[in-house]
C-alpha cells in the first residue's frame, strides 16, 4: 500500500467503527463526522497528504526496502547520519503545519515503533516468537501507513501501594489468562491520546515493574486493532466546542482528544504479542531499544516548531498594538528567543553527535535530548506566562465572529481596530493567543507539556542518575591535588 492519503486514514478509521465513548454516549456513525473529532481527523488527513506533494516527496517518504513502495520517512531505520536530518526535516513538516500544537501526531509512535523493530532481537530473548512477533509488525506499519495511539499509565486509585495491592486486582489491565487464541487482558489503562481515531493501539509498559514474581500479570506488550472485540475508549470532555477557526483557532483544528482505554476480557491473539510477563524485558524495552532517543528526538523537533509559532505569535501581538520598542516587552519575547535557540541546539548537538547502536541504527546523543525534554516542560509555561502578560486586557476583548457578522460590526471596526491594521484580523490574532495560553484547550496543551514524559521530579532524578558525572569530579580532585603540590613548592 505505502504512504497514505488523508482520504484513507479517514476511511480506515471510520470503517473499523472502534467503540468509543464520550459524554455518556456510543460514538454511532461515522467517526470523522462526530463534532469531538472531525477537526483533529481532518487535520491529521491534511498530515498525510503533506506526504504526497510533488516537492516534499523525496523527504516525506523514501523506498521501502521490502515493497519499493514510497513509505512515511518516518518509519525509517536510519543509517547515517543524513537519514536523521531527512527524517527530522519530515517530522518538522508536518510539526510547523501544527503549530506544533499535535503532541501525538503519527511520527510519534512510528519512530518508537521503528526502534522496537530494529530492537527485536531483545524482545526473542523471552521468547523466539516474540522476536518474529515484532518484525512483522514494525513491517506491517510501515507498508500500510498505520496510524497508533498507545497508553502507557495505570490508573491513579492508591499510588502508595502497587495494582497488585488494590482491593480490586483488576483495575490496572492485567494478564487474566492465555487460551489457544491469545493472552486475555481485564482492566484499564491511562491515557491513551488520539485513542479511537488511529488504526490501532500500542500497549506497552512504561514504569519500572517489581522484580520477584515468577510472571507478572502487569508486565507485557503488544499491539492490537482498535476495534478488538472488549476494547474501549471512554473520552474526556471534548475541547472542540464546533466554533469556527476564528473563535477557536487551535482546539477545532488539533484537538487530539485524551482517552480511558478499558480491555473487558480483550483477546490479544499470540502473534501480536512482544512480551508477556517478563519483568526484566518490559523494563529494558523503552531504554535498551533506544525507542527513547528516536522518540525524543521527534519531541523535541516538534517542540522547536511550537516554540516558533509561540514566537511569532507574540512578535505579531507587539507589532499590531505598537509595542514592540518597549524594554520589557522585548526582554519577554527575547526569553522565548533564547529557548527556541536552545532547543535547536540540543537537536543539533544530538545529530551531530549520533552513532551506530548496537542494533545498528544512526541514533542521536541522548543527552542533549534528556536535557531538552527536562527543559521544556518547565519553559513552556512561561511562554503561555508571557502571552498572558502581553496580552492582558486584550485577550478578553475577543468578540466571536458571529458578533462580527452583526449589527455590532461599526462599532467592533471602531474600538478595536490596531495600530497598522482593522478589527476583524486583530481579534483573530488575539482568539489565536487566547487559544495557546488560556482556553481549555490552552490549559491542556500547558498541562500536556508539563507531564509529557512523567513526572518532572522522577525525569530530573533520572536524568541526575544516569548522567555520567565522575569524570568532572575526577577534574575537581585533580585540580584539588595539583593545588596541594603547587603549595608545597612554594
Amino acid at each position: 500500500m505505502g504512504a497514505k492519503t488523508g482520504k484513507e486514514y479517514i476511511d480506515r478509521v471510520d470503517q473499523a467503527k472502534a467503540n468509543v465513548w464520550i459524554n455518556g454516549k456510543q460514538v454511532t456513525g461515522k467517526i470523522s463526522e462526530h463534532n469531538a473529532f472531525k477537526g483533529v481527523m481532518q487535520s491529521q488527513a491534511e498530515l498525510y497528504d503533506l506526504q504526497h506533494i510533488r516537492e516534499k516527496r523525496e523527504y516525506m517518504t523514501y523506498t521501502s526496502p521490502s515493497s519499493g513502495e514510497r513509505v512515511g520517512t518516518s518509519f525509517i531505520q536510519p543509517r547515517t547520519k543524513d537519514d536523521l536530518v531527512i527524517r527530522r526535516k519530515m517530522m518538522q513538516e508536518w510539526a510547523v503545519y501544527t503549530g506544533g500544537m499535535m503532541g501525538r501526531s503519527p511520527d510519534y509512535i512510528n519512530v518508537g515503533i521503528m526502534a522496537y523493530g530494529a530492537a527485536a532481537d531483545m524482545f526473542g530473548m523471552q521468547e523466539a516468537q516474540y522476536k518474529e512477533n515484532m518484525i512483522r509488525y514494525y513491517e506491517y506499519c510501515r507498508e500500510n501507513d498505520l496510524s497508533l495511539t498507545h497508553t502507557l499509565i495505570q490508573p491513579q486509585v492508591n499510588r502508595g501501594v502497587s495494582a497488585s495491592k488494590l482491593n480490586d486486582p483488576y483495575i490496572a489491565a492485567r494478564i487474566k489468562e492465555k487460551t489457544d487464541d491469545g493472552v486475555v487482558i481485564k482492566g484499564a489503562r491511562l491515557l491513551a491520546t488520539q485513542g479511537g481515531i488511529t488504526d490501532e493501539i500500542m500497549v506497552f509498559p512504561s514504569t519500572l515493574l517489581k522484580q520477584g514474581e515468577e510472571e507478572n500479570p502487569y508486565a507485557y506488550a503488544f499491539s492490537i486493532p482498535n476495534n478488538t472485540p472488549g476494547l474501549k475508549f471512554i473520552c474526556r470532555e471534548s475541547f472542540d466546542y464546533g466554533k469556527s477557526s476564528f473563535d477557536h483557532p487551535l482546539g477545532s483544528r488539533f484537538e487530539e482528544m485524551d482517552t480511558i482505554v478499558v480491555f473487558d476480557d480483550v483477546v490479544v491473539p499470540w502473534d501480536r504479542v512482544f512480551a508477556l510477563g517478563d519483568v526484566n524485558i518490559c523494563n529494558q524495552a523503552y531504554n535498551e531499544s533506544n525507542a527513547v532517543v528516536h522518540m525524543t528526538h521527534q519531541v523535541v523537533s516538534k517542540n522547536i516548531a511550537k516554540t516558533e509559532f509561540v514566537l511569532g505569535i507574540l512578535e505579531l501581538m507587539a507589532e499590531t498594538i505598537n509595542i514592540s520598542q518597549y524594554q520589557h516587552i522585548q526582554e519577554k519575547i527575547s526569553e522565548v528567543i533564547i529557548a527556541l535557540e536552545t532547543l535547536k541546539a540540543y537537536v543539533a548537538a544530538s545529530e551531530a553527535n549520533a552513532k551506530l547502536d548496537k542494533w545498528g541504527i544512526m541514533t542521536p546523543d541522548f543527552a542533549p535530548l534528556n536535557a531538552a525534554r527536562n527543559y521544556f516542560p518547565k519553559i513552556y509555561p512561561r511562554f503561555t506566562e508571557i502571552m498572558q502578560l502581553m496580552g492582558a486586557s486584550g485577550l478578553m476583548a475577543i468578540p466571536s465572529e458571529e458578533d462580527f457578522q452583526s449589527e455590532l460590526r461599526p462599532d467592533l471596526d471602531k474600538y478595536l481596530q490596531s495600530a497598522n491594521g482593522d478589527a476583524f484580523n486583530r481579534v483573530k490574532l488575539y482568539r489565536l493567543a487566547w487559544d495557546v495560553c488560556m482556553s481549555a484547550f490552552g490549559s491542556r496543551q500547558t498541562l500536556y507539556e508539563r507531564f509529557f514524559f512523567g513526572d518532572p521530579v522522577r525525569m530530573a532524578s533520572a536524568l541526575y542518575s544516569g548522567y555520567d558525572k565522575q569524570k568532572y569530579v575526577d577534574r575537581v580532585k585533580e585540580f584539588l591535588e595539583r593545588s596541594e603540590e603547587l603549595q608545597k613548592t612554594r
